[in-house]
């Protein structure tokens, strides 16, 4: 099975408090049936199977657009054997 990373943020950025949209974006990314998962301040990685990782995009799109996003950046990178 095909394994993929994908890196993302959201915006705006409020540095005095999480916004609702990077709030809705850790749910999206925590409640997913991902491997590994890193939320931070400023950016957000998680890597799981292909399945799992499109779908968890999907989600993550279209709930922090409804919550607020102004602009979402992402990158998906397909992890080889030994990648990290």
């Amino acid at each position: 099975m095909q394994r993929l990373r994908v890196e993302f943020t959201t915006e705006p950025f409020d540095l005095d408090e999480a916004p609702a949209h990077a709030l809705v974006a850790r749910e999206v990314i925590e409640g997913a049936d991902l491997d590994a998962v890193d939320v931070g301040p400023f950016g957000n990685t998680a890597e799981g199977g292909a399945d799992a990782v499109l779908t968890a995009v999907d989600s993550l799109l279209r709930r922090t657009l409804d919550a607020g996003a102004t602009r979402v950046s992402l990158q998906v990178n397909v992890v080889g054997e030994g990648e990290q």
